[in-house]
């Protein structure tokens, strides 16, 4: 049988990789990487054949299945729907309309049929107790966008193409391709940027694949980057290294900034952090003095009790040295698909707080509640607790704070329904999976990760296989969810059939800024390069008076607060980690991205080790307040004296769940550890960094 070539963009992590896969007409030969894509210009990763082993995995769901006891049994979609809709109603129409909950997880901004036709089935619920894996990870990037710029999809993202000074906190690209800055061969770009003599520093409390790549490294203790950043700015003020004349006249409250980092000088930050003073006042000054520069602060910065004051201080850093909407410092996409001017936005206070959650009243954002939430509104007696939930494309059991507590919750629930092609350690507990086809089986277009991206492209690619006979389309579950919730009108009727994610993308498309629409795109197979990132504020500003805000007075009032803590005791901080081979626990069933040796390991520094009695390769028992968890060990002086590292996203050792994974690699969950209480003090993001623990060897 011939072979063909089919021209795609992965969508297994943010990077948005160009791949050419070969091909027959029912199954792959090879995927490698599109050297004429004009974004990633051959580059992928080891996930990219993921993309073969999920489509063809024996284990994956491919009908929708009815728990019988301990038994899953196939039945009909249409049985399917009709159970999940009446079953929602009538818990709904006894109970109110918050007794019935959601998640979505992380999967669903990598698929276009998701994000086009899920909103519309879960605004049928019509429920407050909604929840997604953005309160998991980047929830304090959406505050700071929300409240300095009015808008919280207008995400700055580092022109790493013509930096000169690049100052990585808390993120690892190497190993993510960019998280929330979508960029592709990043090992490239950063060799790029040191080869026109550019500098980058990273500040991290393990030597990650990105600092080993770095001109300087910093460790620093996990949960105090907000000290680090606050005495940048004391520096940058202090040494007179701010130009007002290069910030522009679209900013206020520059008077109240300079004057609220009076106090967090080098020396103080020192002893928060561990870094030396000296060395903070050299990264100030060289931040301050270069060509261009751009500060980046992702997951170690984000997911922490200060995260979103971390997400404010970068943005500050950014605008008060003139990087801010200039070529090698932060920027913004003008993305085909422009998400943000496609969202309407009211103001600041028409996202935030209009509600709280039910038992600790944590603050509604963008019609969302922190998911660390989740269990105690399952497990907590009272009007609107929760009795029935849908999980779309997540594992809260793994990714969520306290996956145990979830798991107890979730075996209480009146009725539960998920929208996942695995049986896995959340699914097993729901009465119904509906299995949507694969990636492969599905057009695709970057809606989300292009308005992240460091060079704005388009690409379409159309799906590859036809789904198996009688499987469907994410889309085409939601929209029959939907239709079963709310009947359609007359009106809808005749629209339906046109109803389309081709149809919908074309439509935005041609209402974007570039004027294409999707005949184009499929005229050019490889993607359009749409040209640098370009400046455009003020214009692009939706605060009310176009002015960017500085001080933003609910960031002021808990950086204030802050000057009041004093460095906590030494104690064994808990941190997590990445692996280029791994993005979401689902990965986990390709035997060719498991393979190899044990990356489910706690890294240790070695004296840390010694002191405990430990070596290299034994097991020990990690144990929090939350739970105890044992897996082996790995020594390595890539990690800061007092902190320890477990991967995220492994834990396939629990009963039930169809996983062939062998068990050496089948690992643990870090959130048997983490605690669902220890949050971001303003947005209620999970706070994963920096959890004290014990470690002992194992008896």
């Amino acid at each position: 049988m011939s072979s063909k070539q089919h021209f795609r963009t992965c969508n297994l992590c943010e990077a948005m990789c160009g791949i050419v896969i070969e091909h027959d007409e029912t199954s792959v030969h090879s995927i490698k990487g599109d050297k004429e894509d004009p974004f990633s210009k051959g580059f992928i990763c080891p996930k990219a054949v993921a993309l073969q082993d999920i489509y063809q995995d024996p284990d994956r769901l491919r009908k929708p299945v009815r728990r019988d006891g301990d038994r899953w049994v196939e039945i009909s979609w249409e049985e399917a729907f009709d159970t999940v809709a009446g079953k929602l109603k009538e818990i709904q129409e006894v109970q109110g309309p918050d007794a019935v909950g959601y998640y979505q997880g992380n999967p669903s901004v990598h698929n276009l049929g998701t994000l086009f036709f899920a909103g519309n089935f879960f605004r049928t619920l019509q429920t407050r107790n909604a929840f997604s894996a953005t309160s998991l990870d980047q929830l304090p990037h959406h505050y700071a966008s929300q409240f300095m710029l009015g808008h919280y999809l207008l995400l700055p993202v580092p022109d790493i193409d013509r930096t000169q000074y690049f100052l990585v906190i808390g993120a690892n690209p190497i190993a993510s391709n960019g998280s929330m800055m979508s960029a592709a061969g990043m090992p490239g770009r950063i060799k790029a940027l040191q080869q026109r003599d550019g500098k980058m520093v990273v500040i991290d409390p393990r030597r990650s694949e990105t600092a080993q790549k770095a001109d300087q490294h910093h460790f620093i203790k996990p949960g105090t980057d907000v000290y680090l950043l606050a005495a940048i700015l004391h520096t940058l003020f202090d040494e007179k290294l701010i130009d007002p004349q290069k910030i522009g006249n679209w900013v206020k409250g520059l008077e109240i900034s300079e004057h609220l980092f009076q106090d967090f000088n080098p020396e103080m930050a020192a002893d928060f952090t561990r870094i030396p003073a000296s060395d903070i006042r050299e990264i100030a000054r060289e931040f301050g003095q270069a060509e261009s520069a751009v500060c980046y602060s992702r997951m170690g910065a984000s997911t922490q009790a200060h995260g979103t004051l971390c997400q404010w201080l970068t943005y500050l850093i950014n605008i008060v040295t003139g990087n801010f909407d200039k070529p090698g410092g932060a920027m913004f996409t003008t993305p085909a698909v422009d998400v943000v001017k496609g969202r309407k936005n009211k103001g600041t206070q028409h996202k935030y707080n209009r509600y709280q959650s039910r038992v600790r009243e944590l603050p509604e954002f963008n019609d969302e509640l922190p998911v660390a939430a989740l269990a105690e509104e399952i497990l907590t007696e009272g009007e609107g607790r929760i009795k029935a939930m849908v999980i779309s494309a997540g594992n809260p059991v793994l990714s969520s704070p306290n996956g145990i507590q979830l798991e107890k919750a979730l075996k209480q629930l009146d009725f539960m329904v998920s929208v996942d092609i695995y049986l896995n350690e959340t699914s097993r507990y729901a009465d119904i999976i509906l299995p949507p086809q694969t990636g492969l089986e599905s057009e695709h277009f970057d809606i989300v990760f292009n308005n992240l991206a460091v060079r704005d492209t388009a690409k379409y690619s159309p799906a590859l296989f036809k789904g198996q006979a009688g499987s469907k389309a994410d889309w085409e579950i939601f929209k029959e969810l939907t239709k079963r919730m709310k009947p359609l009108s007359p009106e809808e009727e005749a629209l339906d059939p046109y109803m389309t994610p081709a149809n919908f993308l074309n439509e935005a498309l041609k209402r974007g800024p570039h004027d294409l629409d999707l005949k184009t795109l499929r005229a050019h197979p490889h993607g359009l390069d749409l040209g640098a990132l370009k400046p455009q504020l003020p214009q692009r500003l939706f605060t009310e008076d176009k002015l960017i805000d500085l001080a933003p007075a609910l960031f002021v009032d808990h950086l204030k607060s802050l000057k009041r803590e004093s460095p906590s005791a030494n104690q064994l901080l808990l941190v997590g980690r990445r692996h280029l081979r791994s993005n979401n626990s689902w990965m986990h069933n390709s035997q060719r991205l498991v393979k190899g040796p044990v990356r489910c390991t706690l890294l240790i520094h070695p004296d840390d080790a010694a002191s405990r009695g430990v070596k290299n390769g034994d097991r020990v028992q990690v144990k929090s307040a939350k739970g105890k968890i044992q897996l082996p060990v790995e020594v390595s002086d890539e990690m800061m004296p007092g902190v320890v590292s477990i991967p995220h996203g492994f834990g396939h050792n629990r009963q039930g769940t169809r996983w062939p994974i062998a068990e050496a690699h089948a690992g643990v969950s870090i959130n048997d550890l983490t605690d669902e209480h220890l949050l971001d003090g303003i947005s209620g993001n999970a706070a994963f960094s920096g959890v004290e623990v014990t470690v002992s060897p194992s008896l």
